[in-house]
């Protein structure tokens, strides 16, 4: 796995500056012929958020506050803000794995007719969605801010420093499994129309308006739990929430361990999935770059 990865590191060496010119580019052309352009990039997923805001406030009642236990004591959260910084990484996980399963495909240009490697064209796909990510994490902070200045809820605190490592981990982890699906996608468009079918399902089983880690209390609570953290999107979705309002490091883990060995499941596991993500993806793209060409 070294080996391939040290290989797509080479095919990235010497195009720097087109990655990042190309990045620029695919995101004017998501929004080409459109009259306000990127900004769809910022009304698209803040109509998204006050639609679920408004049916989980306004149309399901007793449902305006979330009540967390944090370090043994319950802290109860405006839902607006609950929502805000799960959705924050959801949308940018779910840009990633949908634009990133068809890259290759509507890049095809790149691979049949000018020599460009193609591992470059999911990089610049996924940093495309990094300066949606950037700006809505920014509106996100200024929001937090309002929150602090008005309500006194002291929201920004140190902790919001460790986006500094989430966003490159979250990054990283998603173009790695880009490179896994965005070949296999370029050999059958039935996957790629699966994947995002799916997305909409993948968006319930994680904790982006709901808690994972206070699912409703029944005999099967702490094994449900412990399911949950097999999602890796509910650990960057907990991560960020821990970072910004939970005031935590984003490895503390509020998972029950039903096997009393006191480990920490929810770090172990989601360090497991990034090395089998990654192992996966660099050794799907290395078997099927060969042939894109002749497919595509």
């Amino acid at each position: 796995m070294v080996i391939i990865i040290f290989t797509i590191y080479k095919e990235h060496r010497h195009f720097g500056k087109q990655i990042f010119k190309l990045s620029f580019t695919e995101l004017k052309k998501q929004y080409k012929g459109a009259a306000i352009g990127p900004l769809w990039a910022l009304i698209k997923p803040a109509f998204t958020l006050f639609v679920y805001w408004f049916a989980f406030t306004v149309g399901i009642k007793n449902l305006g506050e979330v009540d967390i236990n944090i370090a043994g004591k319950t802290v109860i959260f405006d839902r607006f803000i609950f929502m805000l910084t799960g959705f924050v990484p959801w949308w940018f996980i779910s840009e990633s794995i949908t634009h990133g399963a068809k890259a290759i495909r509507v890049n095809r240009q790149f691979v049949t007719k000018v020599k460009f490697p193609v591992s470059t064209i999911l990089t610049y796909t996924s940093i495309s969605r990094v300066y949606i990510h950037f700006l809505l994490v920014a509106i996100m902070m200024l929001i937090l801010g309002i929150y602090d200045a008005v309500f006194g809820t002291g929201y920004i605190s140190l902790y919001a420093l460790q986006f500094i490592v989430l966003c490159p981990i979250m990054f990283m982890f998603f173009l790695g499994l880009s490179w896994g699906t965005a070949p296999m996608c370029a050999f059958s468009k039935d996957l790629e129309s699966m994947i995002t079918s799916i997305m909409s399902g993948i968006f319930w089983l994680t904790g982006v308006i709901y808690s994972s880690y206070d699912l409703p209390k029944t005999n099967m609570q702490t094994i449900l739990e412990f399911a949950m953290i097999f999602n890796p999107i509910n650990f960057f979705v907990n991560s960020y929430r821990k970072a910004f309002i939970y005031h935590e490091f984003f490895w503390v883990s509020h998972t029950p361990d039903p096997t009393g060995l006191g480990i920490n499941w929810e770090l172990v596991i989601f360090i497991a999935e990034f090395l089998l993500i990654v192992t996966f993806g660099a050794r799907k793209y290395k078997s099927l770059r060969k042939t894109l060409p002749d497919v595509l």
